[in-house]
């Protein structure tokens, strides 16, 4: 099941129709509160939402559903007529899966689509095995999506708490900043390497005096100490 959050009529009726003669099934809405009252009956398996929409924004539903248990960890997928590069960061920050800009071709939304619903199943085989993981003094837990520093907790964003369980969960392990960008961003996500830099330094500076368990690796990438 799909939810789409569109506040445009037409293209709201344009994208269900495309989705449903792919064989999804789709419930559209007008706004964020119609879309919860149904979450409440019925979790989808992806999301995808329109950023500007009246009363209550994308970005803020993205923010709300990453914040809740029951849907934390269903994939999301922006749509916006902002292109920017600012733009894309602040959703992918924010937890969203993937991006697309408007105007948009229907066979590029049904491919995105499946492509986010594939990495989605590979995330939820993964998770079957997820532990707790520690590199000095930092602790991840991923059952409850939860990081400690010295036993103290540290709130990190989406992309950021990914990033870290990847370094984490394979310590020593060098991974290069295209192969960071097509494990935590998706392989057939378009931006620019220094999106992972960014995410470095702000993780870093998070984890305060042992951010230096992510370490640069000259040339290549990062690695976890």
């Amino acid at each position: 099941m799909i939810y789409i959050v569109e506040d445009d009529a037409e293209v709201r009726e344009m994208e269900a129709y495309a989705l449903k003669s792919s064989g999804f099934e789709v419930l559209a809405f007008d706004c964020g509160k119609a879309m919860d009252e149904q979450v409440k009956v019925n979790v989808p398996d992806l999301f995808i939402l329109d950023i500007m929409l009246p009363g209550e924004d994308g970005l803020s539903i993205l923010k709300r559903l990453r914040s809740q248990e029951n849907t934390r960890d269903i994939p999301v997928i922006m749509l916006t007529a902002k292109g920017t590069e600012l733009d894309k960061v602040k959703g992918l920050d924010l937890g969203a899966d993937d991006y697309m800009a408007k105007p948009f071709g229907i066979l590029e939304l049904i491919s995105r689509v499946r492509a986010v619903l594939r990495r989605s199943d590979r995330g939820a085989e993964e998770s079957e095995v997820s532990e707790i993981f520690s590199v000095g003094n930092v602790e991840l837990d991923d059952r409850r999506h939860l990081v400690r520093v010295k036993g103290n907790a540290v709130d990190l964003t989406f992309k950021e708490y990914e990033l870290l369980k990847l370094l984490m969960s394979h310590p020593g392990m060098v991974y290069s900043r295209q192969q960071i960008l097509e494990k935590i961003w998706g392989i057939d996500f378009d931006m620019d390497t220094r999106t992972v830099d960014m995410h470095v330094k702000t993780l870093r500076q998070k984890l305060g005096d042992q951010g230096s368990i992510v370490q640069t690796v000259r040339n290549v990438g990062y690695k976890a100490l």
